[in-house]
């Protein structure tokens, strides 16, 4: 069982760097591998990940149905090779089974599906509606013997969708605070791209902007570098004590991080991986090309 809180010493903040290293070694694998998949938004979430599923969730891999566990939505659904690559890597499924992404018959589609891969908590994919179902979890647990805690991970573009404030104002109302929301904001959600016509474009989220937001609706807004580790299990934890109302952890992250000719280029959202950018991936981070 995974500790909420404790002491974070350098040889823990090591472990789980390390462990977001080789999630973002899976990641540019799998994509390379299938020749299809996101691969900027996984790799900005992948220190959250990390620190969420070898830290902060109380989860035991071996018992994916564990009542008492806590449950973590992954909203943004388009990024789940983020979340596939964490949960093989703690041991829910063989590491191995990743080359199987989004082919027919895999448990591994792209998309979650919690019909088919056991450890998932809600299927996602359709963006804004991941924050309702944790608001339902949360909620729903207070008629069980057990309150886990449910985290739900959503991108900053998705926090342009009405039903993710509707959930915000429900769940404020009513205290919810077993729920925490931690936001992906590597400012590059899809109207803050370039364009032929930059005159019509909508510029991105600017950072404060979605701090006054959850703010007006009633959430405790804990602000943390998405990149620095320490920095982040910090916040999680920090979000994770109850306080009578629901907790945001807003993430400043850089998209495609980890991989410099990757971060911050929107090209890189979803996009095939060439051979010669595959090589440099892998030298960037630190990995074999095998």
């Amino acid at each position: 069982m995974t500790a909420r809180a404790g002491t974070l010493d350098r040889a823990e903040v090591a472990r789980l760097e390390e462990m977001a290293r080789r999630i973002r070694v899976e990641i540019i694998r799998t994509v390379n591998h299938a020749q299809v998949g996101h691969v900027g938004g996984p790799l900005s979430a992948a220190d959250l990940v990390a620190a969420l599923y070898f830290r902060v969730l109380r989860i035991r891999p071996e018992e994916p149905h564990w009542p008492a566990r806590d449950r973590f939505i992954l909203s943004k659904g388009h990024s789940s090779l983020v979340q596939y690559a964490a949960m093989a890597l703690r041991g829910y499924f063989p590491v191995d089974e990743l080359r199987t992404f989004d082919s027919r018959g895999s448990r591994l589609q792209g998309h979650p599906d919690m019909k088919l891969l056991p450890g998932i908590d809600m299927s996602t994919g359709s963006l804004g509606m991941g924050l309702s179902a944790g608001l339902g979890m949360a909620l729903g647990s207070r008629f069980t013997s057990v309150e886990p805690r449910v985290y739900v991970l959503l991108g900053d573009g998705e926090c342009q969708e009405g039903q993710v404030w509707e959930a915000a104002m429900a769940g404020a109302r009513y205290g919810v605070d077993n729920l925490v929301a931690i936001v992906d904001h590597n400012r590059l959600q899809q109207y803050g791209w370039p364009d032929e016509t930059p005159e019509v474009r909508l510029p991105p989220q600017e950072p404060g902007e979605l701090v006054a937001k959850w703010s007006a609706f009633g959430w405790r807004v804990i602000e943390t570098d998405g990149h620095d580790m320490a920095d982040v299990v910090e916040a999680l934890e920090r979000a994770s004590e109850p306080t009578g109302r629901p907790s945001v952890a807003i993430a400043h992250t850089l998209k495609g991080h980890g991989v410099s000719f990757m971060e911050g280029d929107y090209r890189w959202h979803s996009r095939p991986i060439q051979p010669d950018d595959f090589a440099a991936a892998m030298r960037e981070l630190g990995e074999p090309e095998a």
